[in-house]
């Protein structure tokens, strides 16, 4: 039961892994999104989650200084659910990845899962660092 679950899961990060690449093509855009299935309970702001979700990223906001970062909870076949956090990220510079990439750290307040520390778009050299205080919602 546990192997069907790990396959499962496994080609639905694959699938939603492919429509990331196919949505965030060209690190030039102005806007850049990517659904992921988040396999560990991750702290995003102040809600914990695991399986699909959408991030977005508005350079436009950013330059103005605006919340540049918006992350929602995904509903495969309906689309955005649940706007969880939005936050200015700290743009890094890295080397470009070939498909989304979420970095964490332990969750050690909690004892188990993660937190989000950074996310970066496929074909980007841009990282996008999560701050400490998010606005949750």
């Amino acid at each position: 039961m546990r192997s069907k679950m790990f396959v499962g899961a496994f080609l639905v990060l694959a699938v939603l892994a492919v429509g990331a690449v196919a949505t965030s093509g060209d690190p030039a855009a102005a806007r850049q999104s990517a659904v992921v299935y988040v396999v560990q309970p991750t702290l995003i702001g102040s809600t914990i989650v695991e399986g699909p979700v959408l991030f977005t990223h508005d350079d436009g906001r950013m330059r103005r200084g605006e919340p540049c970062t918006t992350v929602y909870l995904f509903e495969p076949g309906r689309g955005p659910a649940e706007e969880i956090a939005s936050f200015h990220c700290i743009p890094t510079r890295r080397p470009t990845v070939s498909h989304f990439t979420m970095r964490t750290r332990p969750n050690e307040q909690l004892g188990y899962g993660c937190v989000l520390t950074e996310y970066q778009f496929a074909g980007d050299a841009e990282a996008h660092g999560v701050p400490l205080d998010v606005r949750a919602h």
